[in-house]
């Protein structure tokens, strides 16, 4: 020990004469991972007063201490710390378990000594275009000049390019998640000049498959899900946001305004439908329908996720961590955590079991179908015109007799107060709903009483007759509804109360139905004040006046004729007057009014099928709400009012920025910002290479790890910028590099010297994720659909995933087409997840993932030998070679090996499968039965004429093919 240390105190000759320690590169990263967490940002948690984050911390006096003098490593504290022998001196202590090696002592004192040079963290620190190296050897763009010049430091050279079907192939899958087909790997390897691959590239980013690849990458930062997570888990609608996200990839929208209409699309002017479905992104966010939560609790936790995904997925950063203190790590403190939480605290939901707010979103296909719909109405609407205007003379007598009629009756329509409720009231254990009494049916209806635990009667004004209210779903319990109804005459009213249980009603105190389902009352009102009462022990009802007739006509057909309202209201209910009068009066008008009321029908029943998605809306600014820094994270627990604001070591909010939602987006992509840019062109750099120039995806912070091409990243982020925000230009430019195009094959040296391949001397190499895989399977098998958009989807799983004890939910097995979609498609439930996919490392999507984790494990290669969606894609892989090749067993099965791998098989690599074939016909020959199931189970009966000994040998074989690790794997 004392000759190390002697060693450490003298100057290193050889350190001194080499290149200058870097600091971003060397010093920082021994700071991050050994003394901040003692010495950093958090003021509760600094040990001594001492900060070494800041530069001003590191080298302030303290007392006549300094951590760090510039050139002077014998007079820094820090030095004598990270040398002393004694325990209670020595840096980091040892009861952390963090040590410094000798190679970071050295680099320490080697950095004092050289004036101990200071750099703010390199990811927080603007975008700068840097300049492109030179190389030694051929480029095919930029990208390739920055990784030679790294090549040559390292001692290492680049790979030479791989072969044409390899590369096609690569390239097909890392732009559109589908493998090449033979045919197209033969045919750029008749020309694989850098013309042709650049074809193939272009026609890659051009198909529907490329939204659809890059759309599943986006999805785990959405944390998309068709359900809503935590216990119940319920199902929820989603999958048009899912759709929105396909469509913009394809159409290549700016990254910036793909930002802007997901964080805030509801707040730009003039928001058009899509712009409002983005916005879906933030209400993937996790819905609590348990019984007996606290909303105000989850809407609060959504939010706070809904802070941490932002930063997480355009900046990099892990700002979660300041939800209950200073951010340990980096220069975040908490208040600026609760100034960001301020953005988002003033939207509409609040962890309601209905999802509010939503809105109808059409499918393209369902807009087209409404157009056309409209067309069609107002078309009819301009030939029932040319026959009213025939019959007005008609009209006006038949106006003036039924006028005559109302002034004898001189009465006015009902007014129908607004709906009260009051409830729930929880049932007691072994009691009836319905016959138990609660208080409101045993008492005159009045809107000021109280009943037990303090229930009150409170008025829904957004409650409308004919709507449906979504009051008590998924809740045990009996709500009650109450409103007033005053008639000036007497007359009968009509009207129907529709559930999904069991009710009971009351007018004025008497029951007057009770029943499931639906209740349809007709009941006679004298003049005066009426009160109806309904009792409800479900989640849902409906009620509508169905006809109350005054001079011998309908309801709302009186209302019209009596109407003396503004001109353009005047010109609405005169139309209703004018087809009711032509359907029920005159003869020639009822066949044109009843084709308009059934072309109005079906778009009335076309717009109810619209689905319903959950959407961000802007509470009305009476009902803004305000922000407090929550005290250790606590909800409960407030702290100082906090405004909306941005962390301080970054750029402010454009000046002209509204503190809102629409404010932050617009901060986020300001070219000013240091991260965005950068983190997204990390993102498809990994996605194509397997790592991140900063592996640590999800976190560009001072723990995060350094970039290992760190002017390649600048160099691509100014141009991903300079490109317009083009993301498939993005994806274009590092695919049509050669460091791309290298082949993959490991050497021994590469291994020795850069066994995981951050140099970049050679091609991408690694397993598929989940959906490829499987994609890849059904496509080599002839079965994949390539139906874009829609639900959904729930293909072949074991049974029993679902059975959960408290949903009534179940997998039903899509059939048809439905059953072979793509990967992206397939049902997502939160506490069930497909579990294939979840085999291979692909997330619940409970929150934001930023990185698959890649694992290697012996449960991934039972899926593919086992899962009933993998024997059926071999099931189909052997029906094509069978059907598609007419020659002996040989032939047949190079070609499906073709069909999977895009290449040929060498005679070594087709003899074993020559002779698994050759096995299993002879062992089903003997076993018919084991032959059948095998060819036919789970993708149904053979094809006429095809033999199932032979199908079921060759279904074996490619059971096999589809499970090579060259299949597996990309690259």
């Amino acid at each position: 020990m004392r000759k190390l240390l002697w060693l450490l105190a003298l100057p290193w000759p050889g350190l001194a004469s080499a290149a200058a320690v870097d600091f971003a590169q060397q010093i920082r990263p021994i700071l991050a991972k050994n003394c901040l967490a003692c010495h950093g940002n958090d003021d509760k948690s600094r040990k001594g007063g001492l900060r070494l984050d800041l530069r001003d911390g590191a080298f302030a006096d303290h007392d006549g201490t300094r951590a760090v003098v510039p050139g002077k490593r014998g007079d820094s504290e820090a030095w004598r710390r990270i040398i002393a022998t004694d325990p209670d001196d020595r840096m980091p202590p040892i009861d952390t378990g963090k040590k410094l090696s000798a190679q970071e002592i050295a680099l320490v004192g080697t950095w004092i000594e050289e004036g101990a040079p200071w750099e703010d963290h390199w990811s927080f620190t603007p975008v700068k275009r840097p300049a492109v190296p030179a190389s030694t050897w051929p480029v095919k763009n930029a990208v390739d000049n920055f990784v030679h010049a790294k090549l040559a430091r390292e001692g290492l050279r680049p790979s030479p390019q791989a072969d044409p079907v390899t590369l096609a192939r690569r390239v097909s899958l890392d732009l559109t998640g589908l493998p090449a087909t033979p045919e197209e790997a033969e045919a750029f390897a008749r020309d694989p000049s850098d013309r042709a691959y650049e074809a193939l590239v272009d026609r890659l980013l051009t198909t529907p498959a490329y939204g659809e690849r890059w759309a599943r990458v986006w999805l785990d930062l959405a944390r998309y899900a068709d359900s809503k997570g935590y216990e119940k888990d319920k199902p929820r609608v989603m999958w048009r946001y899912r759709d929105w996200v396909i469509d913009a990839f394809n159409r290549d929208m700016p990254y910036p305004q793909f930002t802007l209409e997901q964080i805030a699309g509801d707040l730009l002017p003039k928001a058009g439908p899509d712009q409002i479905l983005a916005t879906a992104f933030h209400r993937n966010t996790l819905t609590n329908d348990e019984g007996g939560t606290d909303d105000e609790e989850f809407r609060v936790a959504a939010v706070k996720d809904r802070v941490d995904t932002t930063l997480q997925t355009w900046m990099g950063l892990t700002m979660g961590c300041a939800k209950c203190h200073e951010h340990k790590y980096d220069p975040i403190s908490q208040k600026e955590y609760y100034r960001m939480y301020a953005f988002f605290n003033q939207t509409a939901d609040a962890d309601l079991s209905s999802d509010e707010p939503r809105m109808p979103m059409a499918t393209p296909e369902q807009r087209r179908e409404q157009e056309r719909l409209g067309q069609e109405i107002a078309g009819l609407d301009k030939q029932l015109d040319t026959v009213a205007a025939r019959a007005a003379k008609a009209r006006a007598q038949w106006e003036r007799q039924w006028r005559s009629r109302w002034h004898k009756t001189s009465a006015e329509p009902s007014k129908l107060g607004p709906w009260h409720t009051v409830g729930p009231f929880p049932v007691p254990a072994g009691r009836s709903a319905m016959t138990e009494l609660f208080g409101p049916e045993e008492t005159p209806l009045d809107f000021k009483q109280t009943f037990t635990g303090g229930l009150r009667w409170v008025e829904r004004d957004a409650v409308k007759d004919g709507d449906l209210a979504h009051l008590l779903e998924a809740k045990r319990g009996v709500i009650f509804l109450g409103r007033q109804i005053k008639a000036a005459g007497p007359r009968t009213l009509r009207f129907t109360v529709v559930s999904d249980g069991t009710m009971a009603v009351w007018v004025d105190g008497k029951v007057v139905a009770h029943a499931a389902k639906t209740a349809s009352v007709t009941v006679a009102l004298a003049a005066g004040e009426h009160r109806l009462l309904v009792k409800l022990a479900t989640g849902e009802f409906l009620f509508k006046v169905d006809g109350e007739e005054l001079g011998g006509e309908p309801l709302e057909v009186a209302r019209a004729l009596l109407s003396k309202k503004e001109k353009e209201s005047q010109k609405k209910q005169d139309r209703v007057v004018m087809e009711h009068f032509l359907r029920d009066h005159h003869i020639e008008g009822r066949e044109q009014v009843l084709a308009l009321e059934a072309a109005r029908e079906g778009k009335r029943h076309l717009e109810a099928g619209f689905p319903s998605i959950p959407i961000m809306k802007e509470l009305a600014q009476e009902k803004r709400r305000p922000t407090f820094l929550h005290v250790r994270g606590n909800f409960l627990e407030k702290g100082e009012k906090i405004e909306p604001g941005v962390p301080a070591v970054f750029q402010p909010l454009p000046a002209d920025a509204p503190p809102t939602r629409l404010g932050l987006a617009r901060w986020l992509v300001d070219p000013r910002n240091p991260l965005t840019a950068r983190v997204a062109a990390n993102r498809w750099w990994a996605q194509l290479f397997g790592s991140g120039i900063v592996e640590t995806e999800e976190d560009f912070g001072t723990q995060g790890a350094p970039p290992t091409h760190r002017e390649l990243l600048d160099w691509l982020a100014t141009t991903f910028v300079d490109d317009g925000w083009s993301l498939k230009k993005l994806a274009k430019t590092i695919v049509m590099s050669g460091t791309y195009r290298q082949s993959a094959r490991v050497t021994p040296e590469l291994h020795a010297k850069d066994r995981f391949n951050q140099w970049l001397a050679r091609g991408p190499r690694f397993r598929m994720e989940a959906e490829m895989v499987r994609d890849a399977a059904l496509a080599a098998a002839g079965l994949l659909s390539h139906k874009v958009h829609g639900p959904s989807v729930m293909p072949l799983q074991p049974e029993g995933i679902w059975s959960a004890v408290y949903s009534v939910e179940r997998w039903v097995t899509s059939r048809g087409e439905d059953g072979y979609r793509r990967g992206l498609y397939t049902f997502i439930r939160r506490s069930s997840p497909y579990p294939s996919m979840i085999t291979f490392d692909a997330p619940s999507r409970e929150f934001c993932s930023l990185r698959r984790i890649r694992s290697n494990t012996p449960l991934q290669a039972l899926v593919t030998l086992n899962d009933p969606v993998y024997i059926e894609a071999a099931q189909g892989l052997a029906r094509r070679m069978l059907k598609e090749m007419d020659a002996p067993a040989r032939q047949r099965i190079a070609h499906g090996f073709r069909l999977a791998v895009a290449r040929s098989p060498s005679e070594k690599e087709l003899q074993p499968l020559l002779e698994l074939y050759a096995a299993r016909e002879a062992h089903y020959r003997a076993h018919a039965d084991e032959a059948k199931a095998m060819a036919t189970e789970p993708i149904g009966a053979l094809p006429d004429g095809m033999d199932a000994i032979e199908a079921a040998a060759m279904t074996a074989v490619a059971n096999v093919i589809l499970n090579l690790d060259e299949f597996l794997t990309k690259g």
